[in-house]
């Protein structure tokens, strides 16, 4: 039908992984499956605050062109936008169906040998299990302080 939007799976739940001494990570097949919508076995893996965010190219596309686009109306977001940008990494899965993090990547989050894959719907966070925790039992201390927000998206 004309106009139809398709409807993508997305990139949902959490696992735990081990990276293999070069630092490879196998992808999940369910996370597989999803990238595989987008027509691409190439992840684009960009340090995020604690973790790195790994992303289909399409979406990050988007994403880079709004932080370039309407991050400029931002004040002091240039260094951001910059800092963002600098730490992007082109990954593609293997025969394995594995991606190679490097070193200077993961070395930017604290990322060790064991990880933790949490799939955030139009990308998969990639963190290193100690730090993963640490945020799971922060969140958890102050699930409460969601109350208003999740009333005001009518989920309470």
């Amino acid at each position: 039908m004309a106009g139809e939007k398709i409807i993508k799976s997305r990139f949902r739940s959490k696992s735990d992984h081990s990276l293999d001494i070069k630092g490879r990570l196998n992808f999940p097949s369910r996370f597989r499956d999803v990238l595989a919508q987008y027509g691409s076995e190439m992840l684009i893996v960009v340090p995020w605050m604690e973790h790195l965010r790994a992303y289909p190219v399409s979406e990050w596309e988007e994403l880079e062109d709004k932080l370039i686009d309407q991050g400029r109306e931002q004040p002091r977001f240039a260094g951001f936008v910059r800092l963002v940008l600098a730490g992007v990494t082109e990954c593609n899965l293997d025969k394995q169906s594995r991606i190679l993090l490097p070193q200077t990547l993961r070395s930017q989050v604290g990322i060790e040998k064991e990880v933790v894959l949490t799939g955030m719907r139009d990308w998969v966070e990639i963190w290193d299990k100690e730090s993963w925790e640490r945020e799971l039992q922060s969140t958890r201390e102050s699930f409460d302080s969601f109350d208003e927000g999740l009333s005001k998206l009518g989920i309470l």
